[in-house]
């Protein structure tokens, strides 16, 4: 059985170790973090042993870097001597400035849903891990979702759309289901009418493959009320998200930059 070894027990790390307990692949987890009470609270959760990162880093047959974009390279120095095949789930920190660690690297950009087994994670194409490396890492994120390959290139695009992307639908979901107590509809109701709404429009995307702009005219009958609204939401919304994305993707190559 492989060992597995997580720095850093955060939100999006507890996410990966629920889907890997949940189906993941078969391996024993071994957990640390700075402040104690999260690793002992993941360890607890997750059935993880609790270790020292030198003594997990020796032990472990692979590591995944799960810690703050500011301590990334110092984490990764802190365990280059054993040279062990490293995931990193850190945003804008390149493979390459990460390959300090001394062994093979895997960029993941994951995002929230995977916490609740919905998440879409892109793992970078371009890795020196080899293909059991590889196949081990993808079932580790697909247990939280879905699982892509793409080159590492193009990871500050992804960032841009899943990696942050949740917190674009959540204000949808606010301001839509604000939408409806405005009309009269109670807070609790509005509020899981909006996220159902959502999670069944992205699910209809999926399940169909089709465009989403085709679905959308499937939604519009002529002279009806969707399309009423859909005029108000034309002007600028699609500018806006667009604009909102290539924000967030520039400040996550600015990022990388200053790393």
């Amino acid at each position: 059985m492989k060992k597995l070894g997580f720095i850093g027990c955060g939100n999006m790390a507890a996410g990966l170790l629920a889907g890997i307990r949940r189906g993941g692949p078969p391996v024993e987890l071994f957990v640390c973090d700075i402040d104690g009470a999260k690793a002992a609270a993941a360890a607890q959760s997750f059935s993880a042993a609790v270790m020292g990162i030198d003594e997990m880093a020796q032990g472990s047959d692979m590591l995944l870097l799960a810690v703050k974009p500011n301590v990334a390279l110092a984490v990764a120095e802190e365990v280059s001597a054993y040279k062990k095949p490293l995931i990193s789930i850190v945003a804008g920190i390149s493979g390459q400035k990460l390959a300090v660690c001394g062994g093979r690297v895997l960029r993941v950009m994951p995002n929230m849903p995977a916490m609740v087994g919905a998440g879409a994670s892109v793992l970078c194409a371009d890795t020196d891990f080899d293909e059991e490396e590889k196949a081990l890492a993808e079932s580790i994120f697909a247990a939280c979702g879905r699982a892509y390959w793409l080159p590492e290139k193009m990871l500050d695009a992804v960032t841009a759309v899943s990696g942050s992307g949740p917190a674009y639908a959540f204000m949808f979901i606010e301001a839509l289901a604000d939408a409806g107590v405005r009309e009269g509809l109670p807070r609790d109701v509005a509020t899981e009418l909006a996220a159902q709404t959502l999670l069944g429009a992205g699910q209809y995307v999926l399940t169909s493959r089709q465009h989403p702009g085709l679905l959308k005219d499937l939604v519009c009958s002529p002279g009806g009320t969707t399309i009423e609204a859909v005029k108000v939401l034309s002007h600028g919304f699609s500018g806006l998200v667009m604009d909102a994305a290539a924000a967030c993707a520039e400040k996550s190559r600015e990022i990388g930059r200053r790393a």
